[in-house]
């Protein structure tokens, strides 16, 4: 699955510029003019990194990054901080606040694709001991793509997964079957049918033992989990 990067700047053309080099780069992007927008899209998704400008509509660029770096869910997610605010200060204040880098406009497409690569690279190698617990019978290796249960690993598909990496980034939150839905395939949901859903967790939980306990099912709504 190619790496999910989220944009988010308020100039239109900075945008659409960067969201075309990126998915020429093999990149999924997603792409937000103020903080607003992009915090929705936190609800329900979790992007493999974030280029953030500083100077927004609604919010400034850098409290967007310590909000995220002080939360769990999404401290682990790189930014990269893409802005015209050239200042040595400004930059020093980004890096010291958890900025993965710090690009300033003008700026050429290809070394920030480049930037945004390294980035990438150095984050795997650092997911290598980001793990995940469920209680204590749950392990799940962000790096490997491999779970345990009581030390023993199980084998999920791709979806089954990032289905169990999604309800984990957020204990104890009830997705619906449609943010469950949009988050595995997007815009290419509509193809796909809720009881799809359905038929990946009974297959999950099955998988896990005694531990399916920890995945809920709220009638008529969707799934969560629970320690």
């Amino acid at each position: 699955m190619p790496k999910l990067i989220a944009i988010v700047d308020d100039e239109p053309d900075i945008v659409e510029l960067v969201t075309f080099h990126f998915k020429k780069a093999g990149f999924r992007v997603e792409g937000f003019f103020d903080a607003e927008g992009f915090f929705e899209y936190l609800d329900t998704h979790i992007p493999d990194l974030i280029v953030l400008d500083l100077m927004l509509p609604d919010t400034d660029g850098f409290e967007i990054c310590k909000y995220l770096k002080k939360k769990d869910e999404f401290a682990m997610i790189p930014i990269i901080m893409l802005t015209a605010r050239t200042e040595e200060v400004d930059k020093v204040v980004g890096l010291e606040l958890g900025a993965d880098d710090y690009v300033t406009k003008p700026f050429s497409t290809k070394e920030l694709v480049a930037r945004v690569k390294a980035v990438l690279r150095r984050q795997e190698k650092k997911a290598a001991t980001e793990k995940i617990h469920i209680g204590d019978m749950v392990v799940i290796d962000l790096e490997k793509y491999e779970v345990t249960v009581e030390g023993n690993k199980i084998e999920l598909t791709p979806t089954e997964f990032r289905i169990l990496r999604l309800l984990s980034s957020k204990k104890g939150r009830v997705f619906t079957r449609s943010q469950i839905l949009d988050y595995l395939w997007g815009q290419d949901k509509a193809v796909v049918s809720d009881r799809t859903i359905d038929v990946h967790i009974k297959n999950l939980r099955e998988k896990m033992g005694k531990a399916a306990e920890f995945i809920r099912n709220v009638r008529g709504i969707g799934y969560k989990l629970a320690e």
